[in-house]
């Protein structure tokens, strides 16, 4: 039976497609490549064969059926449509709230002062001191150029023309002085999405011609000393939910380029993170007494009866300090950073042989192929511009996406290294390139990374939720870390003497840093878990958890603590009163992005407490996300000293094309071990 060369599904579309593509994630890609180098914009439908000028955007019409400036897809089948339909509609949908946020903060900007002044005085240029100047609507047909200004300081005019063109050439020449500004300084690109940006150059508009930029003396000392009182204003908000629901105090000691070591101070709670405090202090060791005494300080000033825990990583000076915070107010705890004890666990596990020999294996294939231009090149054509190594959050979470990487592009890495192209080329002849062909053509390396992926995966899918700033993680923590242990049983097939050892390294990194008190209490307190197995109240380690919390959030009230566990708890465990509503069965069913299990409450008139009373109402489900640093995702690139390059003659790669890059996603199923 033959197939039509010109109908290929969308299921086997990746297989088929051409070598030219942007490099973009959209889902017009997997349906579209393009014909021309030379016209980016003529692309060819994978599935009809029909050909088109309008770029990916009209080729998702095209397969969309969705009538207009394009023909119809004959050869689109249901699921590729709805495909088509629903990333349209999303686009359509981002670019609406898109432009709804930058009109927000067009109107947050108010350079005249008192709101109450009336009309007439938005009227009225500020920036002008002889005559009231303001851009107004027929000021979208003439020309403004910065350099062409007449005695009086205002700037010459065309003569009105109704043209949109005229406007368009207007913006792009104030476009051109703003690029200039930014090129010069060194001011970094991304800098332009800042939303301050967008209200100063509102306010500038709004100002008109005349504006003064602010002396270096200015941007020094008083204005700086009026943005610090100003922001001390908005920082009232946090305080006030410091007393309300409670806070979390993070650390984060780094040592910078010059090898000065630095320790940042910040306060987080359920309104977001806040930066405290900040200290150089290189002469001073940073043993636990000093970061304890550093602490104690802000405690004090917060608040000791706000503050619920201190978040740092594993350090041994860090764990000599909680135990000091013990003693001295055994009411707060100390936590460890989520995402530093995952990958101490993923780091772990990655040292036992049968996983090290892969992962040595693997790298020593990707420097080989990175390290030359030929090879490079090579791969990236079979591979269809696409890469293989992939940063992560963390160095062996780097390694793992490289491992998901490599598994993923396993067919095309063999077929490269069967070619004629690579039996041709010199380094099939060179002992590293006779090692990475060894390497891609052994089954037994293969299995070893489907290994890798299926006992590593549910761990970073762990590591990915306290590294992401989306919702609170603490209420999950302990629930999908007793998921991924199940799943990696699983891939063992139940063999307790094949999975144990990687159950221990699990259990050793999170005893006493990821199954604390805090921990039990918010697993428990997240219907997402307990409404899907009321078992979890006949654990008694985990009670013996929630007991703690209560003794420690309510130490001098012992009223306090038999309401919450002897009446509320019941509420909650018994699925009383909004707990019983289908809709909020329906609302934690599913443990997706949305799903928050604080959110908003009213408290209770008569006892004073809400239903989160564990969680929201002292900031326990509201603990902080381990915080992306630059330390922390400052993962380790492949540098030129990293290789040794046998020929320093080597041709360029052509890179006519940007490569593209695979998503961060953890794949599932990766499938069985297969035979030699």
């Amino acid at each position: 039976m033959s197939m039509d060369p010109t109908h290929i599904p969308s299921s086997e579309a990746s297989n088929f497609a051409p070598l030219l593509k942007r490099n973009s994630v959209d889902v017009g890609w997997d349906y579209g490549v393009i014909v021309d180098p030379s016209n980016k914009d003529r692309l060819q439908c994978l599935l009809c064969g029909n050909q088109y000028t309008g770029g990916v955007s009209r080729m998702k019409r095209h397969i969309a059926q969705i009538r207009g400036d394009v023909a119809s897809c004959t050869k689109a089948s249901k699921e590729d449509i709805l495909k088509c339909k629903k990333a349209i509609d999303d686009n359509a949908a981002k670019k609406k709230n898109k432009k709804k946020a930058a009109m927000e903060i067009r109107e947050e900007v108010n350079i005249v002062g008192d709101e109450s002044e009336g009309d007439e005085i938005e009227n009225v240029a500020v920036g002008s001191k002889k005559r009231p100047y303001v851009l107004g609507p027929m000021d979208r047909y003439t020309n403004t150029n910065p350099d062409s200004s007449d005695t009086s300081g205002f700037k010459k005019t065309r003569q009105p023309n109704i043209n949109d063109a005229i406007w368009k050439e207007k913006s792009h020449k104030v476009s051109q002085y703003l690029a200039r500004w930014v090129y010069e300084a060194g001011i970094p690109f991304h800098a332009i999405d800042n939303d301050s940006f967008k209200r100063f150059v509102e306010a500038v508009g709004l100002f008109g011609p005349g504006y003064q930029p602010p002396s270096q003396y200015q941007l020094r000392e008083p204005l700086l000393k009026e943005e610090v009182e100003r922001t001390k204003t908005f920082l009232k908000k946090q305080e006030e939910e410091w007393a309300l629901t409670g806070c979390s105090i993070m650390t984060d000691a780094w040592t910078d380029r010059k090898r000065r070591s630095i320790m940042n101070l910040c306060v987080n709670c359920k309104q977001g993170t806040c930066f405290l405090s900040s200290r150089e202090d290189s002469e001073a060791s940073h043993m636990g007494v000093y970061i304890f005494d550093y602490v104690d300080k802000f405690i004090e000033d917060i608040g000791a009866q706000n503050v619920v825990q201190v978040v740092t990583d594993n350090a041994s000076n860090n764990m000599a300090a909680a135990d000091l915070l013990k003693i001295k107010r055994p009411n707060i705890f100390w936590t460890s950073c989520g995402t530093h004890t995952i990958n101490l666990m993923l780091e772990g596990i990655g040292k036992q042989s049968k996983f090290k020999a892969t992962i040595d294996k693997a790298k020593a294939f990707t420097i080989f192929v990175y390290a030359h231009h030929n090879t490079l090149a090579m791969m990236r054509k079979y591979s269809k511009k696409r890469d293989i190594v992939r940063p992560g959050v963390t160095r062996f979470a780097t390694s793992f996406l490289t491992l998901q990487s490599l598994m993923e592009k396993k067919q095309e890495l063999r077929v490269m290294f069967s070619s004629n192209a690579w039996g041709e080329s010199k380094w099939a002849k060179s002992p590293k390139g006779k090692t990475a062909y060894a390497t891609v053509m052994s089954q037994a390396f293969w299995n070893g990374v489907t290994l890798c992926l299926k006992v590593f995966g549910p761990l970073v899918m762990v590591l990915r939720l306290v590294d992401g700033d989306r919702k609170p993680s603490m209420g999950f923590v302990y629930g999908e870390l007793t998921k991924a242990k199940e799943e990696i049983k699983a891939a063992y097939k139940q063999v307790e003497t094949n999975y144990r050892p990687i159950l221990d390294v699990i259990d050793g990194k999170a005893k006493g840093r990821l199954d604390s008190a805090l921990h039990l209490t918010a697993y428990f307190l997240n219907p997402f878990y307990y409404f899907n197995n009321s078992t979890i109240q006949d654990d008694p380690i985990i009670m013996d958890g929630l007991l703690t919390c209560v003794e420690a959030f309510f130490p001098d009230d012992v009223n306090v603590q038999d309401e919450v566990i002897n009446r509320e708890l019941l509420k909650y465990k018994n699925k009383e009163g909004g707990f019983g509503r289908p809709l909020a069965a329906m609302g934690c069913a599913t443990n997706n992005d949305s799903y928050d299990p604080g959110g908003d409450e009213e408290v209770d008139p008569v006892s004073g407490l809400t239903w989160e009373v564990i969680g929201e109402a002292t900031g326990a489900d509201e603990l902080l996300q381990p915080r992306r640093t630059t330390r922390n995702i400052g993962v380790r690139e492949l540098h030129e000293e990293d290789f040794v390059s046998e020929d320093d003659t080597e041709e360029e790669v052509d890179e006519d094309f940007e490569c593209e890059s695979d998503g961060d996603e953890v794949m599932h199923g990766y499938g069985e071990e297969e035979d030699e």
